[in-house]
């Protein structure tokens, strides 16, 4: 943890690389699409937003709290979106996954099951972590159903906890998956 980087995670579909204050302009025209971000508290449907939304992230990996991504689809030659280690507890050896999002042409094609599978694999093989958890929005059902469909257990539901942009506050639902369980969730995700 001492020389904290940001790696470089691929298979033969997608790869995940560091994000910076170079790289996340390929996500500009990507960031403004409709209803992107809409269940998300963050705001980056401007040049100055998205960036303001990267900068924080690299601020969170000085403070080794997070582990930003930009995500390239191989399939598609093209910068897809991006996704983030999170609320990284080293001492409890739980984080997240989430900040993610990616274009409307990559959803539904099996990039977001690609990405999950590779940021698991390195959260409990690489690093040894215990637990990864997700929190997602509870109105957000596609989302919801993405953490399930790759093993996540719904742990309960905070109630009112989030302030979105439009001034709703937002219950949201936490899921979560353990190391046990993994061997098991990579088999069945690999199939």
């Amino acid at each position: 943890m001492e020389n904290l980087r940001i790696p470089t995670l691929e298979n033969e579909r997608i790869r995940l690389s560091p994000i910076n204050l170079e790289n996340y302009k390929q996500l500009l025209e990507i960031a403004q699409e409709d209803k992107l971000v809409q269940f998300s508290p963050s705001k980056i449907d401007t040049p100055e937003d998205l960036q303001s939304y990267v900068q924080n992230a690299l601020d969170s990996f000085q403070q080794k709290t997070a582990i930003p991504f930009i995500i390239f689809d191989k399939k598609e030659n093209a910068y897809a979106g991006c996704t983030r280690f999170g609320h990284i507890n080293w001492h409890n050896k739980v984080l997240h996954i989430g900040w993610t999002w990616i274009g409307k042409r990559f959803q539904g094609t099996g990039l977001n099951k690609n990405m999950k599978f590779l940021m698991l694999e390195y959260a409990f093989e690489t690093l040894q972590f215990d637990k990864v958890e997700f929190r997602v929005d509870e109105r957000n059902i596609t989302s919801r159903k993405a953490v399930e469909k790759i093993g996540g257990t719904l742990e309960g539901i905070l109630r009112k906890d989030t302030l979105m942009l439009d001034g709703f506050k937002r219950s949201t639902c936490c899921y979560g998956i353990l190391k046990e369980e993994w061997p098991s969730l990579k088999q069945q995700i690999l199939a």
